[in-house]
């Protein structure tokens, strides 16, 4: 593959942007927003809320909280997208109350959101849970500072407590913060909106509270996922992709794993090149929080392994039950071995075209990867995952070379091996 693309906006980014409208009865405009179901999801959940939204041409959307008139967040919406859990904070902070279901149906003790319940507890909040739903109050009215030290480190933690504490009484400290790009993008957009943030990026955030706040203008960082997925694209074969619009320093950790596995990577201000002339070499993954190696990066890599020279390990550190892939990569002829949270990957020739299964976002997009290489016609089906997370990829990949469209009824993506 062969080509240009231009990066689009963060979603995991975008997500809690639009969440912190919330916290302010003034406009928030907000630029880059990528045309992601996501994004759609959050848009239709905070409508639901009672904000008020407005999208133009340029994709800069428009919120305005002023007229909310519901506190709950139900499980329709919730059900899928893990970042719904981001309107608790807010809504806590500026109404004193909240009602959002657990998401995914998931047990509160099993997942990090009982990090989200344990430190909004610590600020002043009454909360329970019932019926599948965290039911919030503010007896006092409004939430004070606490010092909060997260037993494990938590991105939509950080953020939702972010949020809460910008209109929290007093200094509200957040030790073994998440350092992600996402978090500093978000305290970026509440300090253009009045709050008072130091720290983020590092692990320990500082947020002096404030009675309200105010109006912003903010755009979206690249997505460092996105680019990082287009990188191993042309990686995996052996081809020579220019990546537009994006922070390079974002993706440290991704550039010297390919640069590793023997990928010639130029850097530019916003853009970089990646050349792969030869088979990659199989390099050991393990994923860590930022700015160690991306979770959402695991999939792609792995799938890189699958036809690199050698064998390495990947290690899984995140997310328990992150290789659903797995075993849709072994019906293409992959060889990989399970042994709990690692996989030992050895690098085969080719891999063989199948009909596969998306288990998850990155998964899919692992899988859409392994057709581009695969000796025959690859369909990836359940691809509303892929949706989740890529703006047009398939319309991207097109741009590059690859041979892949859309079919019945836009819901499969079929794909040929790039010659």
């Amino acid at each position: 593959m062969r080509g240009h693309v231009r990066i689009g906006g963060s979603k995991n980014a975008a997500l809690p942007v639009l969440m912190s409208s919330l916290l302010t009865e003034k406009d928030l405009l907000v630029a880059n927003v990528p045309h992601l179901r996501d994004v759609t999801t959050t848009l239709e959940l905070l409508g639901r809320l009672g904000v008020q939204i407005e999208v133009d041409e340029k994709s800069v959307v428009r919120v305005n909280a002023a007229q909310v008139h519901a506190r709950r967040a139900p499980y329709e919406l919730v059900k899928t997208m893990r970042a719904s859990i981001l309107v608790l904070g807010p809504l806590l902070a500026r109404f004193g109350e909240a009602e959002v279901s657990l998401p995914g149906g998931c047990a509160i003790g099993s997942r990090p959101v009982d990090l989200h319940v344990k430190a909004l507890e610590a600020m002043g909040a009454r909360v329970s849970v019932e019926s599948g739903y965290i039911k919030a109050v503010v007896p006092s009215g409004r939430l004070r500072a606490a010092r909060i030290v997260f037993d494990t480190v938590t991105v939509t933690g950080t953020e939702n407590l972010m949020m809460a504490a910008s209109l929290a009484d007093g200094t509200t400290i957040l030790e073994n913060a998440a350092r992600e790009p996402e978090v500093v993008d978000l305290a970026d957009c509440l300090s253009s909106m009045g709050a008072d943030i130091s720290g983020a990026g590092t692990d320990m955030i500082e947020i002096r509270g404030r009675t309200s706040l105010g109006g912003a203008h903010h755009r979206v960082i690249p997505d460092r996922i996105e680019a990082g997925t287009f990188m191993v694209a042309g990686a995996v074969t052996k081809g020579e992709i220019t990546l537009h619009d994006l922070n390079v320093r974002h993706l440290d950790a991704v550039t010297a794993k390919l640069r590793d596995a023997g990928a010639e990577i130029t850097l530019g201000d916003d853009q970089l090149t990646v050349s792969m002339g030869v088979r990659p070499k199989a390099v050991p993954i393990s994923t860590a929080p930022y700015p160690g190696f991306p979770t959402d990066m695991q999939a792609q890599f792995m799938l890189m392994n699958c036809v690199a020279e050698g064998s390495a390990t990947v290690t899984e550190h995140i997310f328990e039950n992150r290789f659903m892939h797995v075993q849709e990569l072994h019906r293409m002829g992959a060889d990989i071995e399970l042994h709990g949270n690692t996989a030992i990957v050895r690098g085969v020739d080719r891999l063989g075209g199948a009909q596969v299964m998306a288990t998850d976002l990155r998964a899919s997009a692992g899988l859409v990867l392994a057709g581009l290489v695969a000796s025959d016609l690859t369909t990836v089906d359940r691809i509303y995952h892929l949706d989740r997370g890529y703006d047009c990829i398939e319309e991207k990949l097109l741009q590059c070379g690859a041979d892949i469209k859309r079919v019945a009824d836009a819901a499969l993506p079929q794909l040929r091996a790039v010659q």
